[in-house]
């Protein structure tokens, strides 16, 4: 057999709760750091760490926060690039408004504020649930962008909305290289992904797959269905907010409000839903395979003789090709990516044996 759990026992909760149990994923996950830290900015190119790479994280932290939200909590939302945007714009005005201020706390509290923002909409998640509370959160993706339009202020007086990435300094070191914004990014996301694996295996994880399952049930028992929640949300912000700032500074470099517009929302929703819901590993897998395939049907693109296809109808048959594909993998596989991943991980642990 590949590997196997022969001799490796859970002598304490803390570490029967650790997302690797088995020391041959822990040292895998180590040395894939390792490898993205060190080798990556060695091996990769320009092209590959900023048209590929950095998206690839920035929309896996996206599709965390809402999967926090949707998959963990079970509270629908399609208002993540909206949440997005007040995290970009927030840290943004904190760059240019609040002289020294370091870039990480800028962040922190683009967050911060993202949370309250989240948390408003997320009130009428107290009475309502399912497709009306998918219309609520809706509300969010139209109003916030407007708002962000209609007045200047959040532009720093640019009359367009569009704002630029502050200096990208961090501890005296300038990170505004491609491989700069690449470790930027990398770490950030790195550390909120251990946040949110510590959080979903506490007490508070817990109470959201309670509520998520039966809200009814959890409330018998004595779960605060209501300050779950509201938390999911909060919480969720938070996670989205950095990620828009992450997305406009260290991948766009600049952006408007209407960057961040109903059809952000439903890609990161696209994400959670290939990926898996209630999966940390299916973020990744969700936004590598958004970031990904429409690459891989371009270049098979530029393998047809020209003229074939004009370019029009070929970025429709595109679009068809990826809608079909996402739902053959839903129709194979409904629990996402992270299921297929896990089938190959089972059946690795017992090779060379039949199952």
């Amino acid at each position: 057999m590949l590997y196997t759990e022969s001799g490796q026992f859970s002598c304490r909760y803390a570490q029967d709760r650790r997302l690797f149990r088995l020391r041959q994923d822990r040292l895998g996950l180590y040395l894939l750091l390792l490898f993205a830290a060190l080798g990556v900015p060695w091996l990769g190119n320009d092209y590959w760490l900023s048209a590929i790479l950095i998206p690839f994280l920035v929309l896996s932290l996206a599709g965390l926060g809402l999967n926090l939200l949707s998959g963990y909590a079970g509270q629908l939302s399609l208002g993540s690039a909206a949440f997005m945007a007040v995290g970009a714009f927030t840290t943004y005005n904190l760059e240019v408004r609040v002289a020294e201020l370091p870039l990480l706390l800028s962040l922190l509290l683009g967050g911060l504020l993202t949370a309250l923002v989240a948390l408003l909409f997320g009130l009428p998640s107290l009475r309502i649930k399912g497709f009306y509370l998918l219309a609520s959160t809706l509300a969010a993706q139209f109003f916030i962008p407007w708002l962000l339009t209609r007045f200047s202020w959040f532009s720093n007086g640019n009359a367009s909305g569009v704002i630029s990435a502050p200096p990208l300094e961090l501890f005296g070191q300038d990170f505004s290289t491609p491989v700069g914004r690449y470790l930027l990014t990398l770490g950030v996301v790195a550390a909120l992904f251990w946040l949110a694996n510590n959080l979903v295996r506490s007490a508070l994880g817990r109470n959201w797959m309670a509520v998520r399952d039966m809200d009814t049930a959890a409330a018998v028992i004595g779960i605060g269905v209501l300050k779950s929640k509201l938390l999911a949300f909060a919480i969720s912000g938070f996670y989205l907010g950095i990620a828009g700032a992450l997305w406009a500074f260290t991948y766009l470099g600049t952006v408007e409000p209407q960057g961040f517009d109903l059809n952000r929302s439903f890609q990161v929703l696209f994400i959670v839903i290939l990926g898996g819901l209630g999966s940390l590993l299916g973020n990744f897998l969700g936004a590598a395979f958004i970031v990904l395939f429409p690459l891989l049907l371009s270049n098979l693109a530029g393998l047809l003789p020209p003229g074939l296809i004009d370019s029009g109808q070929l970025e429709n048959l595109q679009k068809m090709l990826f809608g079909a594909l996402i739902i053959l993998v839903l129709i194979k596989e409904p629990e996402g990516l992270a299921r297929l991943w896990q089938g190959l991980r089972e059946r690795a642990r017992r090779w060379p044996l039949r199952s």
